[in-house]
């Protein structure tokens, strides 16, 4: 859902065609549905971030690996 909400607010992004949308869509989801049931997630340390050189919100993927 929340892809389709992406393409309709920002329709203007995403010309017809096949699109890789952003990763933090798949990380928002994963989150959620993690939330209900019931698991926790830590977060990443400002330390952790600056050692694996990604932003502590995300996303964790680089855009070319594929779930």
């Amino acid at each position: 859902v929340l892809a389709q909400i992406a393409l309709w607010t920002d329709a203007a992004s995403y010309p017809l065609g096949v699109h890789v949308l952003p990763k933090l869509l798949d990380e928002e989801v994963a989150r959620a549905h993690l939330d209900k049931i019931g698991v926790k997630l830590s977060t990443l340390s400002a330390a952790q971030a600056e050692y694996l050189g990604i932003s502590p919100q995300g996303p964790y993927k680089r855009d070319d690996y594929r779930y």
